[in-house]
């Protein structure tokens, strides 16, 4: 197994980027999803709502932010002792919030009132402690610091797909930070804890799709195949605490440390079965 495909994500739900090494920390890849916009009332704001994050491009560079919409951009600077309380699926965090200069323009880029916030040295989250243990930090994702995907798991997928007449889909609509190049369809099911280098990740909870998949990851338009019709037609949770359609699986640092491509990737421990899975009729 191999490590194929590492990707960062500064602000949650827009443009990742394709990196060849990243540093893993208990809170995920450093500078992942450290950023975010939400409503006036706090709540996060993803592509499920403004499609138009998907155009957005992120540069990062020494805590400076820059954010790009076609031919426009703007730069943003935090202050420490300007906050704001949002919330993550309902998760509190004390942010950091842009100026209202900044939120002022974003709001007549998006034509919706947004606020910029930025998870800073100050700010807290913890992953649910159901799944990750007590006291997991995590950062702006939706709740795990990283997230584990396999090439063979997608051409399954696309090979479901194709049987249904929905055409193939590229892995960013997975959005995933690690991607594993192995040759054995949905074997994640099956991995406790892997290792590549030294990190060391604990896989603790399978990943249930939503909308998101369908939208493409340059344009936010929902076109192209639609993963979540190959996915109920195998990959539907029997198991209520996690349902409906699943692939890929949020994962835990255990041992942080320094990845790149190219890297091997071992399988640590096992679990004693699979995650159980339902027949469902295919939806066309």
């Amino acid at each position: 197994m191999i490590l194929s495909g590492l990707y960062l994500y500064p602000m949650k739900s827009a443009r990742g980027q394709s990196l060849t090494a990243a540093h893993v920390q208990p809170e995920g890849l450093a500078g992942d999803r450290r950023f975010m916009l939400a409503d006036p009332s706090g709540k996060a704001i993803t592509q499920r709502e403004l499609r138009l994050l998907a155009q957005t491009g992120v540069d990062v560079d020494q805590g400076r932010l820059t954010l790009r919409l076609g031919p426009r951009s703007v730069a943003v600077s935090f202050d420490p002792a300007r906050r704001m309380g949002v919330t993550v699926w309902g998760n509190p965090v004390d942010a950091a919030l842009a100026p209202e200069a900044v939120n002022d323009t974003l709001s007549d880029w998006y034509g919706t009132p947004v606020r910029l916030v930025a998870m800073d040295a100050l700010a807290r989250r913890d992953a649910t402690a159901e799944w990750a243990g007590p006291g997991v930090p995590t950062s702006l994702a939706d709740d795990f610091p990283v997230l584990v995907t396999t090439t063979a798991s997608l051409a399954d997928l696309n090979r479901s797909m194709a049987e249904i007449g929905q055409a193939a889909v590229t892995m960013d609509r997975f959005r995933p930070n690690i991607v594993i190049d192995q040759p054995e369809p949905w074997a994640e099911d099956l991995w406790q804890a892997i290792r590549i280098g030294d990190v060391v990740l604990d896989l603790v909870k399978p990943c249930a799709r939503c909308v998101m998949t369908t939208q493409d990851q340059m344009t936010g338009e929902r076109t192209g195949g639609d993963p979540l019709r190959g996915l109920f037609h195998r990959r539907l949770s029997r198991d209520p605490r996690v349902t409906g359609p699943l692939f890929g699986w949020n994962a835990v640092p255990r041992v942080p440390g320094t990845i790149r491509v190219g890297m091997e990737a071992s399988v640590l421990s096992a679990r004693a079965d699979r995650w159980p899975m339902r027949e469902r009729e295919t939806r066309r």
